[in-house]
C-alpha cells in the first residue's frame, strides 16, 4: 500500500459552486488520506461567495479556493488523479480531457444553487447541496479504497449516490 494522498477532482461545469463545496468537504473529511481539487469546463473565474459562506459556516475555510480549468489537471506534471467526481450533469455529459492515469470516474448529480433567487432561497440550497455532498462524501470515505477494485469503487460510488440523494 502507497503512502501517497490518493487524489480527487471534483468537476462542475463552473467550478464555482457544488465542486468549491465537494474540493473542500474531501479535504475536510479525507484529512492525511486524501487530497482533492476541484476545476471547471468553462470556469466562472471565481467562486460563489455563498459557497464560501457555507463552508465557513461549518467551520471549513477554503481560503485558497479559486475558480479553475479542468485542463491544468490534464497537463504533464499535474496530480494523478485518482477519483473524478462530476457533480453537474452539464460536465457529466462533456467530453473530458484524458486524463493521465485514468482515473475511476462517477457522477454525483447536485443542483445547482448558484442562481436561485432570492438569496435565502439561495443560502438554502447551498445548505441542502452541502449536506448531500457530506453525507456521500463521508460514506465513500469509508471505504476501503485503497484494497478496492476500480470497478467497485465505481459501482460503490453510484450506490452511495442513489442512497444519498439530495
Amino acid at each position: 500500500m502507497s503512502a501517497r494522498f490518493l487524489n480527487i477532482l471534483v468537476l462542475c461545469t463552473g467550478n464555482s459552486a457544488r465542486s468549491i463545496l465537494g474540493e473542500a468537504l474531501f479535504n475536510h473529511l479525507g484529512s492525511g488520506r486524501v487530497r482533492a481539487f476541484s476545476a471547471g469546463s468553462r470556469p466562472a473565474g471565481t467562486v460563489n461567495p455563498v459557497a464560501l459562506e457555507t463552508l465557513a459556516k461549518h467551520g471549513i475555510p477554503l481560503p485558497e479556493a479559486r475558480s479553475k480549468s479542468w485542463d491544468e489537471f490534464a497537463t504533464p506534471g499535474a496530480p494523478k488523479i485518482d477519483y473524478l467526481f462530476t457533480v453537474c450533469a452539464s460536465a457529466a455529459g462533456e467530453a473530458c480531457p484524458i486524463w493521465p492515469g485514468h482515473p475511476t470516474t462517477a457522477h454525483w448529480g447536485i443542483d445547482d444553487p448558484a442562481h436561485i433567487e432570492p438569496l435565502e432561497a439561495r443560502r438554502a440550497a447551498f445548505e441542502a447541496a452541502y449536506q448531500a455532498l457530506y453525507k456521500r462524501i463521508e460514506s465513500f470515505l469509508k471505504l476501503p479504497l485503497e484494497t478496492m477494485t476500480a470497478q467497485e469503487i465505481r459501482a460503490a460510488a453510484h450506490r452511495i449516490h442513489e442512497e444519498n440523494p439530495l
